[in-house]
């Protein structure tokens, strides 16, 4: 059953610019390949969506994480053990 939908001036313009320049024969062709191109990028955000709460599952599913201040006091040790064990230039 055929449905009526209203677009626009705008789109309405964009239609028909591009049935006289011949990329389409009619106003449906377009639309229709404009769903499809919708239809499309929906695809790929909802599985773009999917792997991303598996990789959080991932993480949550990894165990504890560790805390922040403890890894950046650790890095800072091994920096001054490493900068006191290097000869001083003259």
């Amino acid at each position: 059953m055929p449905s009526s939908y209203v677009v626009g001036d705008h789109f309405e313009a964009f239609i028909k610019e591009q049935i006289q320049q011949g990329r389409y024969a009619s106003a449906s062709e377009v639309v229709r390949d404009g769903l499809r191109v919708l239809e499309d990028r929906e695809r790929l955000r909802a599985a773009k969506l999917q792997a991303l709460r598996a990789d959080i599952q991932r993480g949550a599913d990894s165990g504890a994480g560790i805390d922040a201040g403890a890894v950046f006091s650790e890095v800072r040790k091994r920096i001054g053990q490493a900068a006191s064990a290097r000869p001083r230039r003259r």
